[in-house]
């Protein structure tokens, strides 16, 4: 009975998760609905709230995504702007990358860099500006 708890869990887990990949199509991460980020292996690594504070698995909080795109760290300082066009910018508003409709990551040179298939916009730029990919 406890395995089948655990399967069951577990499958739950999935299909409310959605997939961050790489550019070769290897999975890097999970947001799953609640906001919760996990890595490759399903370990919780940080939190992005509905209020727009992003949290690190320790629930420290690193940053923040305003409603009008505006990305800040931990200390509320500027690093960076996400466009409603998914344009990704540094806090110079230099471009530094994209979120394509279709869910593809590029950097400033339209290079992919990964994929987040149903992913939110906002949050897939969370996880470019917080857990897993560096635009700099």
């Amino acid at each position: 009975m406890k395995k089948l708890f655990f399967i069951l869990c577990t499958l739950t887990t999935l299909v409310t998760a959605q997939t961050i990949q790489n550019s070769s199509w290897q999975t890097v991460g999970y947001i799953k609905d609640d906001g919760t980020v996990q890595d490759g292996s399903w370990k919780t690594i940080g939190y992005i709230k509905s209020d727009g504070t992003v949290q690190d698995g320790s629930w420290k909080t690193i940053g923040y995504i305003k409603s009008d795109g505006t990305v800040q760290d931990g200390s509320w300082r500027t690093i960076g702007y996400i466009k409603s066009d998914g344009t990704i910018q540094n806090g110079s508003w230099s471009t530094i990358g994209y979120i394509k409709e279709d869910g593809t990551m590029q950097n400033s040179s339209w290079q992919t860099i990964g994929y987040s298939k149903e992913v939110d916009k906002v949050w897939a730029a969370a996880a470019v500006y917080f857990f897993f990919f560096r635009l700099n």
